[in-house]
């Protein structure tokens, strides 16, 4: 029997609402009962007339049921684990209904379940129906009273969504906290967390004068990692209330980090629930990116407190409604926080890894999708990050004015709403009396625009012409389009933001003095591709000049892209590498010019990943992208040594203690950088690598890892002298061992896949803790040459460990095996062997519905 699909297009509002639900937990060790008082009444909106009240349920037990008090005789109902139908119920009721729950036995990590001893809940998208029968979608709004008892001993932290109003002892050991939220709310934001904590406390005063209670919970021995989380929590409301006048709205704000979760966090109401990931963090355990995430993370969920609770989405065709605009908000907050170019460089390079594969293969959707069969499978890099550039490219196109004024129309207008998109784009358009008719497409149409660019200078009349071409769309889309044009010695001789809306638009540049340049897409104003002829001169010229700091970026990845794909054609020919002059040249001349942005140039001289080089080909040829880039590394590193050396020791200081500021982080990742080009060189494996790797062991995880990575992809006795010490070091931290574990699966060395089968078997790998399967499982199949090895043992690997997963967590069974669903872009050789390893999950008996749809729109 083929899982059910969800349609957009068969929407209808729900037949009865929830005026309020009183909720009531009995936690107990081997059975949890869960009583919920829901007061219903039929939807005056409602299409249909039917008395019939059906509720949502997934894999429920039913232990009674009553209508208005009365208790309702088996006849008059019907249950299933999966759906609860009264076949009669009046226009006004009061519903009771009494589940059992075993949440120790719930490896889906969904609904109510069990980390390290504590009870947690994950309800978005649909797990409340696992832990009650109920109308579970986010159009039907209410208010929620939780009451949780559970024994004091063992959980003596009893939390739940809004402000404790009450609690009590019990004669038996136990004790109860009751919690009320006065903001109505869908179920998927509803949340529980019972057990016994560490707490951070701390307040922060809104500009109105309120005095908010911040507390942050972990897991036992963890409270030294919160301090940088609770700064960031203040610095994101901050931030809200000085950007978008957004104030926090109740009396007391709550983080609980748990160490399984699906996710990287959620923002309930009042009561965000973290993976520990994007919670604990110190400099001897947590490197520079893991600080930005933390924030950044941290920041995402605060600003989901009116992008998604206060305002919601309608159904999870809206997801991006939420989503999107929320990513859009904590890049904004990131980019203000730390880098402006760096954290865009960062956006676009996961954008680009991630999103524009996903529109060109098997997966591909609009950001708002027309149909589904599991939810889970549209928590994407589409609707999550191509939805933030949506948000951005109105905002590019509006003005920061109007566009701040469409925000606060949308927060007036739907405050206490479940919406859509349409809502969204209206406040946009009422705001700035802008048309975005045909900018509607962007939410609607599935792909990435190509944009074919040429141009002609006419020298007499100092005009300058740019033709700019769509292709790969359905209908031609509304692009901005920054450009700028710089002269032959660099320097800027204008500046415009275009807006494409037809197939092909000619732009006049008049008064130009010479034949420019162009920079096109400048900050990367739209998720397009770009097609220009760029000369290498050209892209020289922008890498070395450009104005805008993420377009010389831009031109240095562009340049290193063509240069690497020339070299793979020799490869393919058996023809000798040999480097062009010029490109030694350009690199020299950012390093020897740049070096006071020490993040910006950390990110120049980064040469494009195998993943992204992988996409700019026709048919994936892993061997020849592997042993190209492989040689341009050396190659820098060789010919660049003196200068990489000069940095590096400018940048290294031994006697510096960690501090986590902007300039302090642009030393370690430059001199990080350089320290992985100079590791190339055995000599400074000795005299660099281990020092460094001694030096900060313990102390400074960033520099540790610097050099873990700098002979990752070495075979030699201090690699694997390294990862022990490493290991035997921080074995009892299980976030800085899946470090370990991940460093251990991106190796380039043919001896990765042998050597990540027997940790799976480590006793620091549980194959039921997401985290650790994202570590070793997740970074195993983004390792180009050795996922893709030509025998597709990695592909049967994986196959057969998903297998397992699917068992076990459903949602995570679906993320593990998207490095199979490309199968496509690879030679013969390849495609047949990831067919033959996703057929072999296609054949599985009692395939989840997450598994099922990824599996078989891959086959189709």
């Amino acid at each position: 029997m083929q899982p059910t699909i969800v349609r957009r297009e068969d929407y209808t509002v729900p037949d009865f609402l929830i005026e309020k639900v009183n909720l009531e937990f009995i936690l107990g060790e081997t059975v949890t009962q869960v009583t919920a008082q829901l007061m219903m009444k039929k939807n005056l909106n409602a299409t249909s007339n039917s008395k019939k009240l059906i509720l949502q349920g997934d894999s429920l037990s039913l232990h009674s049921i009553a209508l208005n008090d009365r208790e309702l005789p088996s006849n008059q109902y019907e249950a299933t684990p999966n759906s609860l139908t009264i076949h009669d119920v009046p226009d006004s009721f009061s519903l009771k209904i009494i589940t059992l729950l075993k949440p120790q036995e719930n490896t889906a990590l969904s609904g109510l379940y069990k980390s390290s001893g504590n009870f947690c809940t994950q309800c978005e998208a649909e797990g409340f129906r696992r832990i009650t029968y109920f109308l579970d979608r986010p159009d039907v709004m209410t208010v929620y009273t939780t009451k949780i008892i559970a024994d004091e001993k063992k959980y003596p932290v009893l939390l739940s969504n809004g402000n404790p109003v009450s609690s009590g002892k019990l004669a038996d050991g136990k004790h109860w906290v009751e919690w009320q939220d006065p903001f109505k709310k869908p179920s998927y934001l509803f949340a529980l967390v019972a057990g016994d904590f560490d707490v951070l406390e701390d307040f922060f005063v809104t500009h109105s004068g309120r005095k908010i209670i911040l507390r942050i919970y972990v897991e036992k021995g963890n409270r030294d990692k919160c301090f940088f989380a609770m700064q960031a929590v203040k610095k994101a409301m901050a931030w809200d209330e000085k950007v978008y006048g957004r104030e926090y709205d109740l009396d007391i704000y709550m983080i609980v980090a748990v160490s399984d979760f699906n996710m990287g966090a959620m923002e309930n109401k009042g009561l965000n629930i973290f993976n520990t990931k994007y919670i604990l963090a110190a400099a001897e355990t947590a490197t520079d990116q893991d600080f930005i995430h933390v924030e950044s993370v941290i920041a995402h969920e605060y600003f989901h407190n009116w992008s998604g609770n206060r305002i919601t989405c309608r159904d999870w065709f809206q997801l991006s409604l939420k989503e999107g605009l929320t990513i859009f908000r904590d890049q904004s907050f990131t980019a203000d926080t730390t880098s402006k170019t760096v954290a865009r460089i960062h956006d676009v390079n996961y954008l680009r890894n991630a999103q524009f594969p996903e529109d060109a293969g098997p997966l591909s959707h609009p950001v708002r999708p027309e149909s589904y069969i599991e939810i889970n499978n549209f928590y994407t890099a589409t609707v999550y990050n191509k939805g933030a550039e949506v948000i951005r490219m109105q905002k590019t196109l509006l003005g920061d004015k109007d566009f701040y004024a469409g925000m606060n129309l949308y927060f007036k207008n739907y405050d206490g709403q479940a919406v859509t998109i349409e809502e969204f784009v209206k406040s946009m358009e009422q705001a700035s009396s802008k048309d975005l008719q045909q900018f509607r497409l962007w939410y609607s149409q599935a792909g990435t625009p190509v944009l074919l660019v040429e141009d002609s200078y006419d020298p007499k009349s100092k005009e300058y012409l740019l033709t700019i071409k769509q292709q790969g769309m359905q209908k031609p889309m509304h692009i901005p389009v920054r450009v700028g044009l710089l002269g032959h010695q660099g320097h800027e001789l204008a500046h415009e933001l275009l807006e494409l809306k037809k197939i092909s638009q000619t732009f006049t540049f008049k008064n130009i003095a010479e034949k420019p340049v162009p920079s096109l897409l400048r900050n990367f104003s739209a998720p397009v591709k770009i097609v220009y002829n760029y000369s290498d001169a050209d892209l020289q010229l922008l890498f070395a000049h450009d104005a805008d700091e993420f377009n010389r970026w831009e031109a240095g990845q562009k340049y290193a892209v063509n240069v690497i794909l020339r070299l793979i054609a020799c490869y393919q020919q058996g023809k000798p590498l040999e480097l062009p002059r010029g490109f030694i040249a350009a690199y020299e001349y950012v390093l020897t010019h740049y070096q006071k942005d020490k993040l910006l140039l950390t990110e120049l001289i980064a040469l494009p990943s195998e993943k992204y080089i992988a996409e700019q080909m026709q048919v994936v040829d892993v061997d020849a992208i592997h042993a190209v880039r492989k040689f341009l590394i050396q190659e820098i590193a060789c010919e660049l040594q003196s200068l990489l050396l000069d940095i590096y020791q400018k940048n290294y200081d031994n006697a510096e203690s960690f501090q986590f500021n902007m300039e302090a982080v642009g030393r370690r990742e430059l001199r990080n950088r350089c320290l992985f080009y100079l590791a190339k060189n055995p000599e400074m494996i000795e005299k660099l690598c281990l020092p460094q790797f001694k030096q900060a062991l313990g102390k400074n995880m960033t520099d540790t890892l610097g050099s873990l990575n700098a002979l990752l992809n070495i075979d030699c006795r201090e690699r694997d002298a390294t990862l022990d010490e490493f290991y035997l070091i921080f074995k009892e931290d299980a976030l800085v061992i899946d470090k370990w574990l991940a460093l251990q699966a991106a190796s380039a060395l043919p001896s990765t896949l042998s050597r990540v089968k027997k940790l799976t078997q480590h006793p620091a790998f549980d194959i039921k803790n997401p985290n650790k399967v994202y570590a070793l499982l997740g970074a195993f199949g983004q390792n180009q040459i050795c996922f893709h090895a030509v025998s597709g043992e990695g592909y049967q690997f994986l196959a057969d460990t998903v297998k397992q997963l699917d068992k076990l967590n459903p949602s995570l069974s679906a993320r593990m095996v998207r490095p199979l669903i490309s199968w496509r872009r690879y030679d013969q050789k390849r495609q047949a062997l990831m067919q033959q390893a996703l057929a072999s999950l296609a054949e599985q008996k009692n395939i989840s519905k997450d598994l099922y749809e990824i599996v078989n729109k891959s086959l189709s």
